[in-house]
């Protein structure tokens, strides 16, 4: 019998390396590596599944939110079992202007987010392909570093605006994707899609070869409504895979200009309908910018251990979604 635990416990200890020394119990040593299957992103049995989580702001504005002792506040409080790191691309503190430090940053995160056994997005963040070649590198790089974990995903274009699928957006991701694999063969990568990644739909006649890739819809509950989720159905129908990446309770500009409200209503139906269909989702964002999608309020500490009064109506909102596994129970 002595023998028998033992050989118990050997197995339960290979088991924990083979998913990246993730800590007992987590999402990432339960769920282990993922894939696609037919429309579902599923776990290491095949199982379908649903991560939920948070996104940061933009990295080159507001990254002092996204650091080890948040994201640990975030998966101890919240329950999540997502985070994405929005690399920013633009602007002079963007990946441009200084690439090294916001690989420090992401670095930072994925580390954080391996530690703690909880998935990651590492996120381009940016709205046009003319920094593909920059993303090659920063994504080879990526790959190389962290491909052997099974708790990494990438997303390779934030949100490409008003141009074709088939002529600009495919193209791209199907280079990006080349880069990735060499390096990374089996991690998932989110593939943008046209206006703003809205219109998923103009995806799914021609969607990419690679079998691990889902294809992002991003939506913000005071511009988007059953119009977009009726484009979702298309797609989902044709069978293809969608992850939401990115979504508000505001209107699509974050609430930060004239319309500040949050729609709830409106996040409500999006959530019942991400819930029906299991798709995964990181809300945005993880902030005290004075706009309705922030989740924090100013004044909040950086490094988490926020009550109730540090909460933004979005970010008490996003946090009962996530630590209740019945959507239907809102609010």
């Amino acid at each position: 019998m002595k023998q028998l635990a033992f050989i118990g416990l050997l197995a339960l200890a290979a088991a924990h390396i083979a998913r990246g020394a993730a800590p007992v119990g987590s999402p990432v040593f339960i769920h282990g590596q993922l894939a696609v299957q037919g429309t579902h992103l599923v776990n290491q049995k095949g199982e379908p599944i649903q991560l939920k989580g948070m996104s940061s702001f933009g990295l080159s504005n507001l990254a002092q939110f996204s650091n080890r002792h948040s994201i640990k506040w975030l998966q101890r409080d919240w329950g999540i079992t997502l985070f994405r790191a929005a690399v920013g691309v633009d602007g002079p503190r963007g990946y441009l202007a200084n690439p090294r430090r916001m690989e420090d940053i992401v670095e930072e995160i994925v580390e954080a987010c391996t530690t703690l056994g909880l998935y990651v997005i590492i996120d381009w963040h940016t709205f046009t392909s003319e920094s593909k070649e920059e993303a090659k590198v920063f994504f080879d790089r990526m790959s190389k570093e962290y491909g052997h974990l099974p708790n990494i995903i990438y997303e390779l274009w934030n949100e490409p605006m008003e141009v074709s699928w088939d002529d600009e957006i495919r193209p791209y991701m199907e280079e990006l994707t080349a880069v990735i694999r060499k390096n990374d063969p089996d991690n998932i990568i989110l593939a943008g899609t046209p206006r703003w990644s809205s219109l998923v739909n103009l995806a799914a006649d021609n969607p990419l070869d690679d079998p691990n890739t889902m294809y992002v819809l991003h939506f913000y509950s005071g511009s988007h409504k059953q119009q977009i989720r009726d484009g979702a159905d298309e797609a989902l129908e044709k069978g293809l895979p969608i992850f939401v990446s990115e979504f508000g309770v505001s209107h699509y500009d974050g609430g930060g200009r004239e319309d500040r409200a949050a729609y709830l209503e409106e996040a409500d139906r999006w959530i019942q309908w991400m819930y029906q269909h299991q798709i995964s989702w990181a809300n945005w964002s993880l902030c005290d910018k004075d706009e309705a999608s922030a989740a924090l309020k100013k004044g909040a500490d950086v490094r988490g251990q926020w009550d109730e009064n540090d909460l933004s109506e979005s970010g008490r909102y996003i946090r009962t979604q996530i630590k209740r596994s019945n959507p239907l129970l809102i609010k």
